[in-house]
């Protein structure tokens, strides 16, 4: 049977035209849970599994899910430090199952996405899997970018700058009610814009629940790579710092892994990755803040489209609650700054 999306018949014959003998039998999928945008489903033929990713159903805009982009990235992290699948084909014919999509290998693992999965480990396992979450964010911000094929993987160049027009301009769309201190933390952080240090691939999205671990507390895969891009690394840092933060300002959908005994506080994830990497994080708090201004944008897109009836499913009533604190959090974070 068939799941939303993919159509077995048609991507087995795709898969035997462009990998022959890569598929020994007939073929059976499974959603995968969990994700908030582009689809992933576990495919078997019986012997072996693999992960195929696709937009989401009836997105007309390729280009806010590209499937290139996360292709190509997995694929030159393959040979470094990162662990991420196999990059096993890309199909960029939307005739074949209806959109864009590629296949990667099977990794085994765990995404931990909760502090009650993580208390049954103990507290010495947490601290050595949130340890190795950093340690991993180091090895990825360490790649050299041209050395594997992706030196024009983005424009680190005024980087910094677009992002926070890109999120004004995305506030802008999503007005429908005042909110207190958005257009004072906006100006805060447009004229104290820090000096990039040397620019790395960043993940976009970079959390415990965004990677596998196995059972050795080891990380065996870092996944959804959709919004990776060449960038200023300590922006990566900053949202990690920002999640651990959700219970402050009631950031319900974020995984609550942080607040789980053993798992290291901010102070030490920032002393953790600043000593392995050996880059500046002195002016830290701009990032943290400028998390918290994107964050606030995005929920009150969500906010605005579940007014307008346009969400889909439930537990979107309250999100509009919380963008008012992550607006108070990141001013104090500023207004703090030395």
């Amino acid at each position: 049977m068939n799941p939303p999306g993919l159509d077995l018949d048609r991507l087995r014959a795709h898969l035997d035209a462009h990998r022959p003998g890569l598929v020994a039998g007939d073929l059976t999928a499974d959603v995968v849970e969990g994700g908030r945008s582009n689809l992933t489903y576990v495919v078997s033929d019986g012997r072996s599994r693999w992960v195929v990713r696709r937009p989401p159903l009836g997105h007309v805009l390729p280009t806010a899910h590209d499937m290139t982009r996360e292709f190509r990235v997995i694929s030159g992290l393959r040979d470094t430090a990162v662990p991420v699948p196999e990059a096993i084909l890309l199909c960029e014919d939307a005739d074949v199952v209806g959109a864009q999509f590629y296949v990667m290998s099977f990794v085994e693992g765990t995404p931990y996405r909760s502090a009650e999965e993580l208390a049954e480990l103990g507290e010495a396992r947490t601290r050595v899997i949130a340890d190795a979450l950093v340690d991993t964010l180091v090895d990825l911000h360490a790649v050299d970018p041209a050395a594997v094929g992706l030196g024009d993987f983005g424009r680190p160049e005024g980087f910094l700058e677009r992002q926070l027009r890109r999120w004004k301009k995305q506030l802008d769309a999503s007005r429908s009610r005042d909110l207190d201190g958005i257009e004072e933390l906006h100006d805060r952080l447009a004229a104290t814009v820090p000096v990039s240090g040397k620019p790395s691939i960043i993940h976009g999205d970079y959390r415990l629940d965004n990677v596998l671990v196995d059972k050795n507390d080891t990380i065996s895969a870092v996944l959804d790579w959709e919004m990776s891009t060449l960038g200023d690394p300590l922006t990566d840092l900053a949202l990690l710092v920002a999640y651990a933060e959700r219970d402050k300002v009631s950031l319900q959908f974020v995984s609550n892994a942080s607040s789980a005994p053993g798992y290291p506080t901010t102070d030490q994830v920032v002393a953790r990755y600043a000593e392995r990497s050996g880059r500046d994080v002195a002016q830290l708090d701009w990032y943290v803040s400028f998390a918290f201004f994107k964050l606030a944008v995005i929920l009150e897109g969500i906010h605005y489209r579940h007014s307008k009836g346009q969400t889909v499913g439930a537990g979107f009533e309250g999100v509009g609650a919380g963008v008012p604190l992550l607006i108070t959090h990141g001013n104090e974070i500023l207004k703090e700054e030395k």
